[in-house]
């Protein structure tokens, strides 16, 4: 058994924070009147840089109590431009305003010409795109002088080009770069299940000591295909590899995502509390959600910021 301190020593220096959840502003009331009962929060970034109004009060307020994480969705690490300074340079101020404990964000592309998509796009794994990315969290963990954070998406294509599998790209990733993990449990799930490979594979095979953070989420099954909507509880499937990687890291950071038909903050509370039952061995029976609409991975309802722009939060 992995004890805290050396799973502290092996996480880059970054505290084990226990249990949180993603923070939405529909909790904002409940939450500027009762404590949070979670261990941390983990806030959107793009919905906190040029902030300065009620929101970016009730986030000062919440961090007097807990730590905060950010989780970013715009660096796209993987796109062909260049790395925007300017989004940088705000990154880097807001983690240093509110203090946070790490930066995160996802090994994907999300525009190009810069114009950003909003969406989480999957790039080819190959060595040649290993050695580009590397290069470039390079660049950013030396801009914002703080390890990032990397996390696996949910995809639903991939290229024919690819010739390593994504475990084995963020275990090379990892040892170029010395960044993070955030192992997102769901977003294996979902991609395991969309392109037929086996998620325990996967997990096994990744490296453990760099895991810093996880991601549960529930997604729903629309035909043959999983949709990464993290509207639903958390399934069986996701419960029992989260004990899995519980096991292989001797504990990490653990934060629950729910981003639409969001419900209210103690049920919310409720969900990511299962945790603890999973860790002592009692795993919920919950089916995956299933649903013939039209779904979407990219739930915009969350609109912050001065430009009004809407951004995603999920993933």
């Amino acid at each position: 058994m992995i004890s805290k301190q050396q799973s502290c020593k092996r996480r880059l220096g970054l505290t084990h924070l226990g249990l949180g959840v993603g923070l939405r502003n529909q909790h904002f009331p409940h939450l500027m009147q009762n404590e949070p009962q979670v261990d941390w929060f983990e806030i959107i970034s793009e919905n906190f840089i040029d902030n300065y109004g009620y929101d970016r009060y009730v986030l000062n307020s919440l961090r007097e109590k807990v730590p905060i994480v950010m989780h970013g969705v715009s660096l796209s690490i993987g796109s062909s431009d260049p790395l925007d300074r300017d989004y940088l340079n705000k990154l880097k101020q807001l983690a240093d305003e509110i203090q946070v404990q790490w930066v995160s964000d996802h090994l994907c592309w999300t525009g190009i010409a810069g114009i950003n998509t909003h969406d989480l796009l999957p790039i080819p794994l190959t060595e040649e795109s290993l050695l580009y990315v590397a290069e470039r969290v390079r660049q950013v963990q030396d801009f914002l002088e703080r390890p990032l954070i990397l996390e696996n998406p949910s995809t639903y294509v991939q290229f024919t080009q690819s010739t390593l599998t994504e475990w084995e790209f963020l275990s090379e990733l990892t040892a170029l770069t010395a960044c993070g993990l955030l192992l997102d449990v769901n977003n294996v799930f979902v991609s395991a299940y969309n392109h037929r490979f086996d998620p325990w594979v996967y997990i096994e095979n990744l490296p453990h000591e760099n895991i810093v953070q996880v991601h549960l989420a529930g997604p729903t099954k629309n035909g043959d295909c999983l949709i990464d909507t993290h509207d639903q509880p958390v399934p069986t499937e996701v419960w029992l590899l989260y004990q899995r990687v519980h096991h292989l890291t001797g504990g990490v950071s653990t934060l629950l995502e729910w981003d639409a038909n969001i419900p209210d903050y103690p049920q919310l509370t409720e969900e990511v509390f299962k945790a603890k039952q999973v860790i002592n061995g009692q795993i919920p029976n919950t089916a995956v959600f299933e649903s013939t609409q039209q779904m979407i991975s990219n739930p915009i309802n969350f609109q912050l910021g001065s430009s009004g722009e809407s951004v995603k939060i999920n993933q």
